[in-house]
């Protein structure tokens, strides 16, 4: 992110009332969510990363991390810790509210017990070829990593349960070391990773308590909905923990599916009801792209190209082009879920919104200005530099790496900061995604809300009181349109806030459709009645030196919207999308400090921007 100072403030003029003072002021960093959970209007914005690997992941173990939970938790804490390359990392900004290690559940633990003297395992025969690759690099070692599957099949102790049960006791118990309620969360969780042929069909667990099972359920044990029936096992043994689908940008469409089953069934209200049951968040934001919505799925959307991964990841070959986008985005899975509830009576895609790194590193890298990658942590490694014997852009090949982003946040709205309180706010879907700035977003609905909040001395507690926040389902009505309250306040340390708007999606004669509202502007600006869209305010970006404009923007976004479409009939949601001032994108940051141009295949600048989870009506 760019660091900026404050500004003189560009608080846009509204009809609400001030948002409660914690709300308004701009704290951030742990050890400020220490209310009582009962109050609802007392909940506060936390952010967090649930999706981050260390050397217990085969695949960060064999891109040379020997960094350990202890180390990721240290580092969200705000301690500096050891990078593949040498170097020291630490995050530039505040310290992280929580975070869970989610290493792989395949083969947990298998790489690093092979350098560990007290492993069965140490000494393998394989140690060298998976470590070293003998001579032979990447290629080597992704061959001894399927020598490891076969052998894993064939009863290996290699990946024996002994090996995988001693990573997952550590990662617990790393969990449990760091975790510091009131202060900071340190939640257990894992990886589920199923791939087709290089599609992704992962998801992250997330438990609620200290309570665990004795080995993570992995997608060599089954496919997803093997993992519901775990989980709904685990929920009658009293262990309560959810999944949460991610990089859907990459699974070819089989994300989110919408006639047939991995197991080839058709779906049916029982599995969608299942799904919903145990996947209620889905992490759309990360270093390997942004999986809101893609710009062939939504045309008329100006702003979806925004970190759009163009190629498989897991492929040798990696100039293969993702071809499939439907059934891979969130914005066409909460579109696809209407239709699937009007027909089965069950919406298995009433998905909330997180966003988290997927860091392979043991540490998010969140920052635009403080980009840090796998491995090789190099501006020429990373695709936004070229070499001296490239001798400039004309001659180089921009490696897929390099439409990554940096990673995303996850944001909930808890009343203490708990792990209980945390799973509960991504239970009910009152949680926000962030592309890795800290803006906090509020989003409410519900029919009068306009007049409940509008002469309120707390309109936060008159929201939940006379409406649902996000992740809720609006009643009632009486077929008069529903009123929202949006609110978004800026991150400190970043752009300012340029305009947020509404995205609506609904069934109209059994097709659905879709409709971008711009619903408040910076700098005084108004949405236009006819295209639903703010004028630009003028906000520049000098790529001379990454610098913006400190005079465009506001600090602060907030007004109440009243659907002017709305059909009292039609199945719809909701969602708000917050859009800062363009700044410059990380790769820029690289050339600007290398003195060359910017690599001109990649965006020079972007807008960063937080989404809340939705709000749904049914008729």
């Amino acid at each position: 992110m760019t660091r900026t100072g404050l500004p003189a403030l560009a608080l846009t003029a509204l009809a609400c009332a001030a948002p409660p003072a914690e709300d308004a002021s701009g704290v951030r960093g742990p050890g400020r969510a220490g209310v009582s959970p009962g109050n609802a209007a007392d909940r506060v914005a936390l952010f967090g990363d649930l999706h981050i690997h260390t050397m217990y992941s085969h695949d960060a173990f064999m891109g040379t991390v020997r960094t350990t939970p202890d180390d990721a938790y240290r580092f969200a804490r705000g301690e500096a810790i050891p990078h593949p390359s040498g170097e020291s990392i630490r995050l530039s900004g505040a310290p992280l509210d929580f975070l869970a290690v989610t290493d792989h559940a395949e083969y947990l633990g298998a790489l690093a017990a092979l350098i560990d003297p007290s492993s069965p395992t140490y000494g393998h025969a394989l140690t060298d070829a998976l470590i070293t690759g003998q001579g032979g690099g990447a290629r080597a070692r992704l061959g001894a990593l399927s020598r490891v599957r076969e052998l894993a099949r064939a009863g290996d102790p290699i990946n024996g349960p002994e090996v995988r049960a001693s990573a997952w006791q550590r990662i617990i118990e790393a969990a449990e070391r760091h975790n510091d309620p009131g202060r900071f969360t340190a939640l257990i969780g894992y990886e589920y990773t199923m791939g087709v042929s290089s599609r992704h069909v992962h998801r992250n667990v997330i438990f609620r308590g200290s309570e665990a099972p004795e080995l993570p359920f992995s997608s060599l044990d089954g496919d997803p909905e093997d993992l519901w029936n775990w989980l709904d096992g685990l929920r009658e043994e009293g262990i309560e923990a959810l999944a949460m689908p991610h990089n859907m940008n990459q699974s070819d469409g089989l994300a989110f599916p919408d006639r047939e089953t991995w197991k080839g069934a058709e779906i049916d209200a029982e599995f969608a009801a299942k799904r919903i049951r145990n996947e209620p968040v889905a992490e759309i934001s990360q270093q390997k792209g942004t999986s809101e919505v893609h710009p062939s799925l939504s045309p008329n959307d100006e702003w979806a190209d925004f970190q759009i991964v163009q190629y498989y990841l897991d492929r040798v070959n990696n100039t293969d082009p993702i071809s499939v986008f439907k059934g891979g985005y969130w914005r066409d899975a909460l579109l696809t879920g209407l239709e699937m509830e009007e027909r089965l009576g069950v919406n298995p895609y009433a998905l909330g919104a997180i966003g988290s790194s997927d860091s392979h590193v043991s540490a998010g890298s969140f920052e635009e200005d403080n980009r840090f990658t796998s491995r090789r942590n190099t501006p020429q490694a990373r695709g936004s530099a070229y070499s001296e014997e490239d001798g400039g852009w004309e001659n180089f090949w921009t490696p897929r790496q390099a439409t990554h982003g940096t990673g995303g946040l996850a944001g909930v709205w808890a009343g203490e900061n708990t792990r209980a309180a945390i799973f509960d706010a991504l239970k009910r879907r009152e949680s926000f995604a962030t592309s890795g700035t800290r803006i906090r977003v509020r989003f409410f609905g519900g029919f009068g809300l306009d007049d409940a909040v509008s002469d309120a001395a707390d309109p936060i507690a008159a929201a939940y009181e006379h409406g649902v926040p996000m992740g809720g389902d609006l009643e009632g009505g009486d077929g008069g349109a529903p009123s929202f309250l949006v609110w978004a306040l800026r991150d400190p340390e970043n752009a300012w806030l340029q305009r947020a708007q509404v995205i609506k999606g609904w069934l109209e004669d059994g097709e659905t459709k879709e409709q971008v509202y711009d619903v408040v502007c910076s700098d005084g600006l108004e949405p236009d009645p006819d295209t639903h869209r703010c004028d630009d305010n003028g906000a520049q970006v000098n790529l001379d030196d990454c610098s913006i404009s400190r005079d465009k923007g506001a600090v602060e976004l907030r007004t109440t919207w009243t659907d002017p479409d709305f059909d009292p009939g039609a199945r719809s949601f909701y969602y708000v999308r917050v859009l800062e001032n363009p700044t410059c994108r990380w790769s820029t940051w690289d050339a600007l400090r290398l003195g060359i141009e910017p690599n001109p295949d990649l965006h020079a600048t972007h807008q960063e921007r937080a989404w809340s989870s939705p709000i749904w009506y049914t008729p």
